[in-house]
């Protein structure tokens, strides 16, 4: 089967095509992906002014974004067929005036979506898959919204997805065919992004338990967060990371000779506590006071960059830390035989590495995590668990078009 999936929960606009077949719980049989398109538009050059995704402006960006990327998308997975004069269009869409209220509020979304899609046949698809929650509603809403017009024109089933089950399968996307076999249960997946810090056990395929989650600030909001105290640019996890590295590399591991002797040493929260929760609000409360602090003992106006690497190195080291220690404590707990990660912050260099190094083939514990280019809002993991919500429903009998999902609505608190 193919399933498009449709991705607009915070500032990347994102559409797929995959290939789909198997089914989950067969090991004769395990679910395999073909990548047919896949394509994503950034908006992080719109938004760096403001230090972070401003909701209205990534609403309109994805209104935008969204047609011309569906046309790409559908001519690249060669699905996407005009139609001909021997080929009419006939009485085959007649619902426009629910179109035009779905879409009332998205104006020129409204406008592309009315003068492309009537020229396209209906693409040779089984369902459409889009990210209901969590992230930011407006964003939520322009995706849902579009994906029911395209369910209703076209008459084919709507997936509603969770983002953070998509993050976790992306893990097992490598390459532009893959498949997902030969993985023990219980896994552990450990979910970090710019809004969330959680571990999550999964005791069989889409059976998940939260057993443990940030108490205050997700990582990616304390990467960011700091990286604002040190003036560096945004998104500030990456140049966070950068620093670090340089640091590293320059065996600035030791405090330089501009700190005048002066030790920078940052906590490492609940890091020994006996629960799987984090925190990171007082880590970044810390780099707050040694900012200040320097600052004044020194008479500086700003960091010097050689401190900022410092800092920066030592910040990374205390986070990665508490985020190992606490997934080895849940793999222990649980007798887990297999690790995943998933959220925008694994693409972070030191984490990876950290984290490979737990694989071993003498205890058995394999470790995964997405590729970077899948590690980062996309629409292929929102493929991948479409195609699972897509199994479970056509079994129950519960496959739904947008006409049956009125009701459906963006969740910017969705839980997994």
């Amino acid at each position: 089967m193919k399933i498009l999936s449709i991705e607009t929960s915070c500032d990347e606009t994102a559409i797929s095509v995959l290939e789909a077949e198997g089914t989950f719980g067969d090991e004769n049989n395990p679910p395999k992906f073909k990548i047919l398109a896949n394509n994503l538009i950034s908006q992080i050059d719109i938004h760096e002014e403001y230090g972070g995704v401003f909701p209205a402006l990534a609403k309109r960006e994805h209104s935008k974004n969204l047609i011309p990327l569906l046309a790409k998308t559908l001519t690249e997975a060669k699905i996407g067929n005009p139609i001909t004069k021997s080929n009419p269009l006939g009485n085959r869409i007649t619902k426009w005036t629910e179109v035009e209220k779905i879409l009332e509020r998205e104006p020129e979304l409204l406008k592309l979506f009315l003068e492309y899609i009537p020229t396209i046949e209906i693409p040779k698809i089984d369902a459409i898959a889009v990210t209901q929650g969590p992230g930011l509603e407006p964003a939520l809403w322009v995706g849902i919204n579009f994906a029911k017009t395209l369910s209703l024109v076209w008459g084919k089933p709507l997936i509603p997805v969770n983002h953070m089950e998509g993050h976790l399968l992306s893990s097992f996307a490598s390459g532009k065919e893959f498949s997902i076999s030969n993985f023990q249960f219980p896994m552990i997946g450990l979910l970090i992004s710019g809004g969330h810090t959680e571990l999550i056990l999964m005791k069989g395929w889409m059976k998940y338990e939260k057993i443990g989650q940030t108490l205050d600030d997700a990582v990616g909001e304390a990467f960011d967060k700091v990286a604002r105290m040190l003036n560096l640019p945004y998104p500030g996890g990456p140049e966070i990371s950068k620093l670090a590295q340089t640091a590293r590399e320059e065996k600035f591991g030791a405090p330089s000779a501009e700190l005048l002797n002066q030790e920078i040493k940052l906590p490492r929260p609940m890091i020994h506590t006996d629960d799987f929760n984090f925190s990171f609000s007082g880590l970044k409360t810390a780099v707050l006071y040694l900012v200040k602090n320097l600052k004044e003992a020194n008479h500086w106006k700003e960091i010097p960059l050689e401190t900022k690497q410092t800092i920066s190195q030592e910040f990374e080291d205390a986070v990665v830390e508490v985020l190992l220690k606490k997934s080895q404590k849940a793999l222990e707990k649980f007798n887990a035989k297999t690790l995943i990660l998933g959220g925008g912050v694994v693409a972070n260099s030191q984490i990876r590495q950290a984290f490979r190094s737990l694989g071993n083939p003498i205890t058995k514990l394999k470790v995964l995590m997405p590729e970077r280019e899948f590690s980062t809002d996309n629409a292929i993991m929102i493929g991948i668990a479409g195609y699972f919500q897509y199994l479970k429903l056509k079994e129950k009998g519960q496959l739904q078009t947008a006409t049956d999902l009125v009701g459906l609505k963006a969740d910017g608190n969705l839980n997994l």
